[in-house]
């Protein structure tokens, strides 16, 4: 009687001579033939058109290895599938890198398994074993749920409904944004122009990190005071104010180093690299003696709330910040202490005694 033990693999056990032997059946495949071949007590049976195999623990473990082999070989192929679909779709290479990485994360925890065997109760151990167990963030849960939903809606299985696939409950945290006073600390010690122009090019406009690395030359349009954001976030170009004082400052950056292509190329040309605009301001908020960590957005941030609360229209920060939704844009009047501070408590009234 046959058994299918693995899923590349077909085996049968009999015994024959004394001797307990397998007898190997799969589909032509020449890579599966040159294998075997090499596995020592592996014989060719041209009568029945199988390999007699010992029943061996470790010529099994062999044929095992040789099954994940080719299931890691088809994950990674259907992966590179959904990386070229999503570039023919124009996704940003930030969200081709985030999916392919989290797929290829999960795909690995379950290596005996093929994507096409893949139930819904596997997300929940997933979820349970790997993101809870390693303390990742509800951030990186929802990022693998929507790199899943996508996979799963592109390569068909029966087993997994896409849309049963449920994201984390979303956490209603506040942006960080630094103070003015703490953004003129920040930006004043860099001493590296090119380094402080990045810096100072972010807060100035709000710009998010990728939109400021994929800034090209002719990008600043000087003549009408405005930055040029060619596919930014969804892929949508717009329009950013130009600072009278940041144009003055690229124009003595360009001077010192020329770039060609990209307003900020790395040493060796090219487009400047995420890793390094990072180390930028982590060495710049070491040497203003910041000691709470610091983030890129967190200039974005705290250039929308400062526009806030020197009276600029919602609108149009979000016009400026390119969001979609106004609801996105509405988060920063929870963080503007312009109208807090007209607020008078009535523990005031009180002429509590100090003493």
């Amino acid at each position: 009687m046959r058994t299918s033990v693995y899923n590349e693999v077909v085996m049968e056990k009999i015994q024959f001579d004394s001797k307990k032997i397998v007898l190997a059946y799969f589909n032509e495949d020449k890579n599966i033939n040159q294998i075997i071949k090499k596995i020592p007590g592996t014989i060719w049976n041209p009568i029945i058109n199988a390999w007699d195999v010992l029943d061996d623990d470790f010529i099994l473990q062999s044929i095992e290895k040789l099954n994940n082999q080719k299931e890691n070989e088809n994950t990674i192929a259907s992966i590179e599938n959904l990386k070229k679909w999503m570039l023919s779709k124009r996704y940003s290479a930030n969200t081709i890198k985030t999916y392919t990485h989290v797929l290829s994360v999960f795909f690995k925890f379950f290596n005996t398994k093929q994507p096409s065997e893949i139930v819904s109760n596997d997300i929940i151990i997933f979820n349970f074993e790997y993101i809870l167990k390693n303390k990742l963030s509800g951030t990186y849960q929802s990022q693998f749920i929507n790199a899943l939903k996508l996979y799963y809606n592109i390569n068909e299985n029966k087993k997994l409904d896409p849309k049963k696939l449920i994201r984390p409950k979303k956490q209603n945290s506040l942006p960080k944004v630094l103070s003015e006073k703490e953004i003129f600390l920040l930006l004043n010690s860099i001493k590296n122009m090119k380094h402080k122009t990045m810096l100072c090019l972010i807060y100035s406009a709000g710009l998010r990190r990728g939109e400021l690395l994929n800034l090209k030359i002719s990008d600043i349009e000087s003549d009408r005071n405005l930055i040029a954001i060619r596919s930014g976030k969804g892929m949508k170009d717009r329009y950013v104010p130009l600072s009278n004082t940041i144009l003055t400052m690229l124009r003595v950056y360009y001077k010192l180093y020329k770039p060609k292509h990209y307003l900020f190329e790395g040493v060796n040309g090219g487009k400047y690299s995420e890793r390094s605009i990072e180390l930028v301001l982590k060495n710049a908020a070491k040497q203003a003696g910041f000691t709470k960590p610091l983030t890129l957005h967190m200039l974005r941030h705290s250039y929308a709330t400062h526009l806030l609360e020197q009276g600029t229209n919602l609108r149009m920060i979000q016009e400026i910040l390119g969001h979609k939704s106004p609801k996105t844009t509405q988060i920063y009047t929870h963080v503007s202490n312009e109208s807090l501070k007209k607020i008078q408590s009535p523990f005031d009234k009180l002429n509590i005694r100090i003493e």
